[in-house]
């Protein structure tokens, strides 16, 4: 997520809302729930909610770091992720020719850094300098995780695509990094106790309360009855 793509999304924001863009003819077609309609819209990125990252590159001794929201889970065995990046920004060389790079779940209280870090350049600005941000080596790769995140992916690049205005990194996911703050003494992560951030078109959110758990929804009562 960079820049031109927070623009790009406040283009779709207007065209997609209350306005119109001109010369464009906003099709109507009759919706399949309770009789609702649906307007149909030119293909865009609408897709939400996404991770906002803080993606880690380099060493420790010479680190970047940029806000990624392009990002996701691919494969489960063996476990992969993806980010698509655009070839101007820096990091592209810098993951480009290493290979592997960190990708830092944010907190919600992170995300005055995770936006400057979206915005700005790290070939004009230390961002992690700038945003006072401690950095810890990796075990699995060179690239350095973030100390105030509290999970980290380490990853190395499997594939590069080019796709159009985006290059996609699919990586292998080497080694997780949990904060242990956030561990129960039975070892279970409490991702509720993360208090991860989240993009949704344009704008950052704080993640809410639990609404069930995978399986909820056929899961047996095995309550007793009274």
């Amino acid at each position: 997520m960079t820049a031109t793509d927070k623009r790009t999304d406040r283009r779709r924001g207007a065209q997609h809302g209350t306005e119109r863009s001109s010369g464009t003819r906003q099709e109507q077609r009759p919706g399949v729930q309770n009789g609702a309609e649906r307007l149909t819209w030119k293909g865009g990125t609408i897709e939400a909610p996404l991770p906002a990252v803080l993606v880690t590159s380099g060493t420790m001794d010479k680190a970047n770091v940029m806000t990624v929201a392009w990002t996701g889970i691919v494969n489960t065995d063996p476990p992969m992720t993806y980010i698509s990046v655009r070839p101007e920004r820096y990091s592209y060389e810098i993951i480009r020719d290493r290979r592997e790079f960190v990708i830092n779940l944010p907190t919600a209280q992170m995300a005055r850094t995770v936006d400057y870090c979206g915005v700005k350049s790290g070939r004009d600005t230390d961002k992690i300098a700038a945003c006072h941000l401690n950095l810890l080596p990796g075990e699995m790769v060179r690239a350095p995780l973030i100390a105030e995140c509290p999970l980290q992916l380490e990853c190395r690049v499997r594939q590069e695509m080019a796709l159009g205005s985006h290059h996609m990194f699919l990586a292998d996911i080497l080694a997780v990094r949990v904060d242990p703050s956030v561990v129960d003494p039975s070892g279970k992560l409490r991702i509720d106790q993360c208090g991860l951030l989240a993009y949704a078109h344009g704008q950052y959110f704080a993640l809410g309360r639990i609404l069930g758990k995978f399986g909820y929804s056929v899961a047996k009562n095995n309550k007793k009855h009274r």
